[in-house]
């Protein structure tokens, strides 16, 4: 749906980058497959030139599958399919029907890292069946995630992310004012953060790639005395030195979110996360201990979050980055379900 580092793929793209980095240090080969124009830094990546694919989060439950003439998904997964004798395992990270399709097609066992709950019904069966008939592979990042699917105790809770505190800097005297982060699009409902800080008097940082300029120009039309400023889709290390000073982060997403990257990137600043009570959010902050799990959709209950950020102690978030959500800690989760998958493959072929 994009390429890597354009902010078009979200928490998905920090996962891949995080993951990446943590098993290179433990010795794994690792080989990126990703749209042309991808950039991860250190990172090497074979570039894919093609099409891009229609966002799934875009489309109604009951879509059909549609390809563009020169798909770049299909021309990902026939690289892959070309060189996968070269490895032992393969890692897919695309929500789309055709990897799912696939997969019996392939002599090497592949991981499927599910990083949305149900979107649209093909899709669902295409992994639904994979489940069924490869056991293990198909991984999500929370449990409440899981149970957006009919075949959730087929799912592997593996987590979203892990983050490395050591590039997030603690700052435990922060200034009056919120951040907000994430693909700027309808289902994470920035509005609502929006009208928070206008009602607070609280500045709102906005950091994420602008998805739907529509969206984001109808917001600006709506609020216009709102104190909010927009800081644009930051690189890691500049987007933590402008979080690292609010007083909170504000999660407000209409949807399930699967998990939230961008809540343990705010934990490791020490910085509180006010969320709705809704997906993966409620799993990673512990309410009136890192954050405020509050009543969904309620801008009433984002104020009234807002005014008892105070009562957080900003150290037990970045104890949690540092311990529960590390990068280390992940990659230790991750390693062994990719042992795991690699093991029950070889255990079907022998059979």
């Amino acid at each position: 749906m994009g390429a890597l580092g354009s902010g078009l793929g979200g928490g998905v793209e920090l996962t891949i980058a995080n993951l990446a980095r943590e098993l290179q240090s433990r010795g794994h080969e690792i080989e990126i497959i990703a749209p042309m124009g991808s950039d991860l830094g250190d990172l090497s990546i074979i570039q894919i030139p093609g099409e891009l694919q229609i966002t799934a989060q875009t489309q109604e439950q009951a879509a059909s599958i549609v390809m563009p003439g020169d798909p770049v998904l299909a021309n990902m997964w026939a690289k892959a399919r070309a060189i996968q004798h070269d490895y032992d395992i393969i890692f897919n990270t695309a929500f789309d029907w055709l990897p799912f399709y696939l997969t019996p097609f392939f002599d090497r066992p592949i991981a499927h890292f599910v990083s949305m709950g149900s979107q649209i019904a093909a899709i669902d069966l295409a992994i639904e069946r994979v489940a069924i008939d490869f056991p293990g592979t198909i991984g999500v990042c929370t449990r409440t995630q899981a149970e957006t699917f009919s075949f959730a105790d087929r799912c592997c809770v593996v987590g979203g992310s892990g983050v490395d505190p050591a590039i997030y800097e603690y700052c435990d005297t922060p200034e009056d004012t919120l951040a907000w982060l994430g693909r700027i699009s309808p289902e994470k409902a920035l509005e609502d953060a929006v009208a928070a800080a206008e009602r607070t008097g609280m500045k709102l940082k906005i950091m994420g790639k602008i998805q739907d300029p529509d969206y984001w120009a109808q917001i600006q039309r709506d609020y216009p005395h709102a104190p909010i400023e927009y800081l644009g889709f930051l690189p890691t290390h500049e987007l933590q030195q402008a979080l690292r000073s609010c007083k909170g982060m504000l999660m407000t997403p209409r949807w399930v979110e699967a998990f939230g990257n961008v809540a343990i990137e705010a934990l490791a600043c020490g910085v509180p996360v006010i969320a709705y009570r809704r997906g993966g959010p409620a799993e990673i902050i512990a309410d009136g201990k890192t954050g405020f799990l509050i009543e969904p959709d309620s801008v009433d209950a984002l104020v009234r979050a807002i005014e008892n950020l105070d009562e957080i102690d900003r150290s037990n978030c970045r104890h949690a980055a540092e311990t529960v959500f590390s990068q280390s800690a992940w990659g230790t989760v991750m390693e062994n379900w990719f042992v795991g998958v690699a093991s029950r493959q070889e255990h079907r072929l022998v059979k």
